[in-house]
Protein backbone atom coordinates (compact mmCIF):
# COMPACT_ATOMS: atom_id res chain seq x y z
CA UNK A 1 0.00 0.00 0.00
CA UNK A 2 1.36 3.41 -0.99
CA UNK A 3 1.24 5.90 1.88
CA UNK A 4 0.91 9.48 0.67
CA UNK A 5 1.99 12.22 3.07
CA UNK A 6 -0.70 14.91 3.13
CA UNK A 7 0.69 18.30 4.10
CA UNK A 8 -2.56 20.28 4.34
CA UNK A 9 -6.22 20.18 3.39
CA UNK A 10 -7.98 23.47 2.68
CA UNK A 11 -11.67 23.86 1.88
CA UNK A 12 -12.65 26.05 -1.07
CA UNK A 13 -16.17 27.33 -0.45
CA UNK A 14 -18.22 28.61 -3.38
CA UNK A 15 -20.24 31.78 -2.81
CA UNK A 16 -21.98 34.63 -4.64
CA UNK A 17 -19.70 37.25 -3.04
CA UNK A 18 -16.28 36.76 -1.48
CA UNK A 19 -15.91 40.04 0.42
CA UNK A 20 -18.53 39.41 3.17
CA UNK A 21 -16.91 36.03 3.85
CA UNK A 22 -13.47 37.65 4.22
CA UNK A 23 -14.91 40.01 6.84
CA UNK A 24 -16.54 37.04 8.64
CA UNK A 25 -13.18 35.29 9.17
CA UNK A 26 -11.28 38.52 9.91
CA UNK A 27 -13.37 38.76 13.11
CA UNK A 28 -11.54 35.62 14.26
CA UNK A 29 -8.11 37.02 13.45
CA UNK A 30 -7.71 35.48 10.00
CA UNK A 31 -5.86 37.53 7.39
CA UNK A 32 -6.27 37.52 3.64
CA UNK A 33 -3.21 35.81 2.15
CA UNK A 34 -4.25 35.67 -1.51
CA UNK A 35 -6.85 37.40 -3.63
CA UNK A 36 -7.93 37.30 -7.25
CA UNK A 37 -9.84 40.37 -8.43
CA UNK A 38 -12.61 40.25 -11.00
CA UNK A 39 -13.59 43.75 -12.05
CA UNK A 40 -14.55 45.72 -8.94
CA UNK A 41 -14.90 42.69 -6.68
CA UNK A 42 -13.04 39.55 -5.69
CA UNK A 43 -13.35 36.27 -7.55
CA UNK A 44 -11.26 34.40 -4.97
CA UNK A 45 -9.60 34.90 -1.59
CA UNK A 46 -7.59 32.72 0.76
CA UNK A 47 -7.47 33.48 4.47
CA UNK A 48 -5.13 32.06 7.05
CA UNK A 49 -4.37 32.06 10.76
CA UNK A 50 -1.75 29.88 12.42
CA UNK A 51 -2.11 26.48 10.71
CA UNK A 52 -5.71 27.03 9.56
CA UNK A 53 -6.75 28.15 6.09
CA UNK A 54 -10.03 28.64 4.23
CA UNK A 55 -10.64 29.77 0.66
CA UNK A 56 -13.67 31.35 -1.02
CA UNK A 57 -14.39 31.54 -4.74
CA UNK A 58 -17.39 32.97 -6.57
CA UNK A 59 -19.76 30.75 -8.51
CA UNK A 60 -19.31 33.15 -11.45
CA UNK A 61 -15.53 32.63 -11.57
CA UNK A 62 -15.93 28.84 -11.51
CA UNK A 63 -18.53 29.04 -14.28
CA UNK A 64 -16.08 31.10 -16.40
CA UNK A 65 -13.21 28.64 -15.89
CA UNK A 66 -13.21 26.20 -18.82
CA UNK A 67 -11.17 23.66 -16.82
CA UNK A 68 -13.33 23.69 -13.68
CA UNK A 69 -15.37 20.55 -13.04
CA UNK A 70 -18.98 20.95 -14.08
CA UNK A 71 -21.63 20.72 -12.87
CA UNK A 72 -20.96 21.71 -9.29
CA UNK A 73 -23.35 21.97 -6.36
CA UNK A 74 -24.27 25.38 -5.02
CA UNK A 75 -23.83 24.62 -1.31
CA UNK A 76 -24.02 24.78 1.54
CA UNK A 77 -20.89 23.19 2.90
CA UNK A 78 -20.48 22.30 6.57
CA UNK A 79 -17.20 22.99 8.38
CA UNK A 80 -16.24 21.79 11.86
CA UNK A 81 -13.71 24.10 13.52
CA UNK A 82 -12.11 23.30 16.85
CA UNK A 83 -11.27 26.43 18.86
CA UNK A 84 -9.42 27.01 22.10
CA UNK A 85 -12.03 29.32 23.65
CA UNK A 86 -15.65 29.01 22.53
CA UNK A 87 -16.82 32.03 24.55
CA UNK A 88 -14.34 34.27 22.69
CA UNK A 89 -15.52 32.79 19.40
CA UNK A 90 -19.17 33.40 20.30
CA UNK A 91 -18.27 37.02 21.09
CA UNK A 92 -16.59 37.44 17.72
CA UNK A 93 -19.61 35.89 15.98
CA UNK A 94 -22.24 37.85 17.95
CA UNK A 95 -24.05 39.11 14.82
CA UNK A 96 -23.78 35.87 12.80
CA UNK A 97 -26.94 33.86 12.21
CA UNK A 98 -27.02 31.04 14.76
CA UNK A 99 -28.28 27.82 13.17
CA UNK A 100 -27.43 25.54 16.11
CA UNK A 101 -27.57 26.99 19.62
CA UNK A 102 -24.79 26.34 22.10
CA UNK A 103 -24.86 22.73 23.23
CA UNK A 104 -22.70 20.20 25.01
CA UNK A 105 -22.34 16.92 23.17
CA UNK A 106 -21.97 13.36 24.42
CA UNK A 107 -18.45 13.33 22.89
CA UNK A 108 -17.26 16.14 25.16
CA UNK A 109 -17.53 19.22 22.95
CA UNK A 110 -19.30 22.48 23.63
CA UNK A 111 -20.47 23.72 20.21
CA UNK A 112 -22.31 26.45 18.36
CA UNK A 113 -23.28 26.50 14.69
CA UNK A 114 -23.43 29.72 12.68
CA UNK A 115 -24.01 30.56 9.05
CA UNK A 116 -21.34 32.52 7.18
CA UNK A 117 -22.40 35.24 4.70
CA UNK A 118 -22.15 32.72 1.85
CA UNK A 119 -24.69 30.39 3.48
CA UNK A 120 -22.19 27.76 4.67
CA UNK A 121 -22.61 26.31 8.17
CA UNK A 122 -19.63 26.60 10.50
CA UNK A 123 -19.69 24.62 13.76
CA UNK A 124 -17.23 25.96 16.30
CA UNK A 125 -16.31 23.50 19.05
CA UNK A 126 -14.28 23.54 22.24
CA UNK A 127 -13.42 20.22 23.84
CA UNK A 128 -13.24 19.88 27.60
CA UNK A 129 -9.72 19.79 29.02
CA UNK A 130 -8.44 16.28 29.64
CA UNK A 131 -8.72 15.18 33.23
CA UNK A 132 -5.40 14.46 34.97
Amino acid sequence: MNCVKVKKITPVLLVKQVEPCVAFWERLGFAKTTEVPDGGSLAFAALGKDNAEVMYQTYASVEKDPDAPKPFAKGPTFLYVEVENLDETIGAMKDAEVVMPVRTTFYGAKEIGVKDPGGHVITFAQFAAAQA
